[in-house]
């Protein structure tokens, strides 16, 4: 029966069954270049290279600087060898063509207040991704590399229902331009990543439509990542979105759970959620086994405000006011349509789209007070 077994094992492998699709294969190389560059790595930048590479480079004595890659693998030989330089790396972009591809990576030095953007070609050879060249500017900048962690929902319907629901497009950015603003860099979460629905899509909100139309913000939506890809070590804070969408899948999610409570018991930081993202909190415990909300002041959107006849409420699995005053907690909201935001300690929470750029502030304020 063993023999069956790994023949079937075999064949499913030889079929490409179990293989890394070709957007994490590319992921995987462009991944090896920016931790090579980071910690002072030159075999595995060398591994992420095709070996005749060029890197063509902005000089300042030079219209092009056309650099082989065998000589900037030279340049990170001074270091110590696996000690971080200060070189914060993310992939921003990536697409490709069968065996063709482009990607941007974003480098950061704060310590410099230096922005990297990185532009990559690459091909697959021999069965591998390789970086065939790379391009690259630079520009003053005022990000820190500190992190925020937004959890966003998979969840297209209202539970079990064909009525459609997504992500607050609003509160998404509203919250996102104001971190990128002062300096923060923002990832996506979500139960098991990818991309996510929006809802609530503004065309005529110049700030949405900024970002609709943003590329690169765009697949960070489509790519959202899943929480074995999370380190919570990195991360500041976490940011609850809103929208229909966070009342399944996110709230009972032990992984997010775990995410959650690490950073903000481990790292000290913040627990925020805007609207209906509260929802996100309302099972969460501390390590003592009581309610995070127990005892806390809370805002999200109120029972009250629901239409309580209209068919996707009949498949809400918990009010979040009911539940957060069941687990001893303190509900405040103000009437519809004006911001309102609570913060209770390390808890931040506001009641809907217009309170999220006020649950930003409120955050970063802390931050900057406390780190």
């Amino acid at each position: 029966m063993e023999k069956i077994f790994f023949a079937i094992l075999l064949v499913l492998l030889s079929n490409g069954c179990f293989a890394q699709s070709e957007q994490s294969l590319i992921e995987n190389c462009i991944q090896k270049y920016i931790n090579g560059t980071s910690y002072n790595e030159p075999d595995r930048i060398s591994e992420a290279f095709y070996a005749e590479a060029n890197l063509f480079l902005s000089h300042k004595e030079k219209p092009l600087w056309i650099v082989p890659v065998s000589e900037y693998v030279n340049w990170f030989q001074k270091g110590k060898k696996g000690e971080f330089n200060g070189r914060i790396g993310k992939i921003i972009s990536i697409e490709y063509f069968n065996d063709i591809a482009v990607a941007k990576a974003e480098i950061l030095i704060p310590e410099k207040k230096q922005e990297f953007m990185d532009m990559f070609l690459l091909k697959k050879i021999e069965g591998k991704w390789k970086i065939i060249s790379k391009s690259a500017s630079s520009k003053a900048s005022n990000k820190t590399g500190k992190k925020i962690l937004f959890i966003v929902s998979n969840a297209h319907y209202y539970g079990k229902s064909t009525i459609s629901t997504g992500n607050s497009f609003a509160e998404i950015v509203n919250a996102y331009d104001t971190f990128v603003n002062s300096g923060y860099t923002v990832d996506f979460v979500s139960p098991k990543g990818g991309d996510i629905p929006l809802a609530y899509v503004n065309t005529s909100d110049s700030l949405q439509k900024q970002y609709l139309y943003n590329q690169d913000f765009m697949y960070a939506m489509k790519y959202t990542l899943n929480p074995k890809q999370i380190d919570y070590k990195n991360y500041k804070a976490v940011h609850y979105i809103g929208g229909g969408s966070a009342m399944y899948d996110v709230p009972e999610n032990s992984e997010i759970q775990r995410i959650a409570m690490q950073v903000y018991e481990d790292n000290k930081g913040i627990i925020s959620s805007v609207c209906h993202g509260t929802a996100g909190i309302v099972n969460l415990r501390t390590k003592n086994g009581k309610f995070l909300v127990q005892g806390k002041t809370i805002s999200g959107y109120p029972d009250s405000f629901e239409k309580q006849d209209g068919e996707y409420f009949k498949h809400f699995p918990f009010l979040i006011q009911k539940t957060i005053e069941q687990r001893g907690g303190t509900f405040k909201f103000s009437k519809g349509n004006v911001s309102h935001v609570e913060q209770d300690g390390r808890i931040i929470t506001g009641q809907n789209f217009q309170s999220s750029n006020g649950v930003a502030l409120k955050i970063i304020e802390w931050l900057e007070r406390n780190n």
